[in-house]
């Protein structure tokens, strides 16, 4: 039998490993070239960074309250007999708002007279007797302890007078701590009470606003007060007649946000004829801030970086992309306003920073408006 010639497999020598690592390369190359003809440039568009002024007037709603406010109670318990105040009605300082039966107050009253008559009489008899012991002893009929038992029976009735006179005065005040009296010329605002109430000693039993000065009332964000206005000027009028209009100035700020509605209250103080502004009277107010060296963007330039706000900066040289952290001085509906993070002339993407990642190449669409 003939065998065909043996075929003897090639083993890899040097240059066979130098041919394969250059096709290796080549087409490394080719996958570059390929792949960036599949990723072109993004196109954006972008904005040149400019310092300027952002005037931005702030019109809030409020309403027009008394400068002082309190609530009315009664310094004593009892059951309410009779009510001459009601909401809306104006009333001087020495006006009866309210009574409470006086039954148990003008007991007491009179039990105190009593005891005050009682302690009078004893104090008269134990000055008859010491009067006596004291002429007594001067005419040597007497003894000393005699003269001294007598003195201190008189100081003792003297102590039992002042107190019965005390506990006369203090049963008066309760019997008149059941007449609840204005003490002040205003208007109630509100009633908590009624006829045949047993009220509580310090229960709100009025809302009372004291004629006086008036303030116009705001409760507003915490974001105006990021750059405060340049003065505390601000223009009222009244939502139902706009023609009624008067200045004030900032007169209170809360230091505190309220828990419930997460505002801050402003108290404007009306320096115009204040009876134009009666108590309740929805208001507007109309402030004015100004911002300098600031610079405004279009929302859509906004972006993130580690949970705060950042712009896409583009480089113009190399056309590269960098997410730079940024400080926002206010948000506008259509605007965030900066004030700290980017330079006069740097380039800010506005529109496809969505799309965009570190260091990436982009094309500006509106490069020739730059210029």
């Amino acid at each position: 039998m003939t065998l065909g010639p043996r075929i003897t497999p090639l083993r890899p020598g040097p240059y066979a490993s130098a041919g394969a690592l250059a096709l290796m390369i080549a087409l490394s190359g080719c996958g570059d070239d390929a792949k960036s003809k599949t990723h072109p440039p993004l196109n954006v568009v972008a904005q040149k960074v400019q310092l300027e002024t952002r005037e931005r007037d702030l019109v809030l709603s409020g309403a027009v309250r008394a400068r002082v406010q309190t609530e009315l109670s009664f310094r004593t318990s009892g059951r309410v007999i009779e009510r001459t105040g009601d909401v809306g009605q104006h009333v001087d300082a020495d006006a009866v708002l309210a009574r409470l039966d006086p039954s148990e107050q003008q007991a007491d009253l009179n039990s105190a007279k009593a005891g005050l008559a009682g302690a009078e009489a004893s104090w008269r008899q134990a000055k008859a007797t010491y009067d006596r012991q004291k002429s007594l002893l001067a005419s040597g009929f007497t003894t000393q302890a005699a003269y001294e038992l007598a003195d201190q029976t008189l100081r003792g009735a003297q102590g039992s007078l002042d107190a019965a006179k005390a506990q006369v005065a203090t049963a008066q005040d309760a019997l008149s701590y059941t007449n609840l009296v204005a003490g002040h010329a205003g208007i109630i605002t509100a009633r908590h009470i009624e006829v045949g109430q047993v009220a509580q000693s310090a229960q709100a039993a009025f809302s009372f606003a004291e004629d006086g000065p008036r303030d116009a009332v705001f409760a507003l964000y915490e974001t105006p007060f990021s750059h405060p206005p340049d003065s505390n000027r601000v223009d009222l009028a009244l939502i139902a007649d706009p023609d009624v209009t008067a200045p004030g100035h900032i007169r209170e700020v809360s230091p505190v946000i309220d828990a419930k509605t997460g505002t801050i209250q402003a108290k404007v103080q009306i320096d115009a004829d204040q009876t134009k502004f009666p108590l309740g009277a929805a208001v507007t107010g109309r402030a004015r801030w100004t911002m300098a060296n600031v610079v405004v963007l279009p929302w859509t330039a906004l972006n993130s970086v580690a949970g705060k706000p950042a712009v896409w900066i583009v480089d113009p040289a190399s056309g590269r992309t960098s997410l730079r952290p940024v400080v926002v001085a206010v948000y506008e509906s259509e605007h965030v306003v900066l004030k700290d993070g980017v330079k006069p002339g740097e380039l800010v993407v506005t529109e496809g920073g969505k799309f965009l990642r570190e260091d990436q190449v982009v094309r500006i669409q509106n490069e020739e408006a730059l210029k």
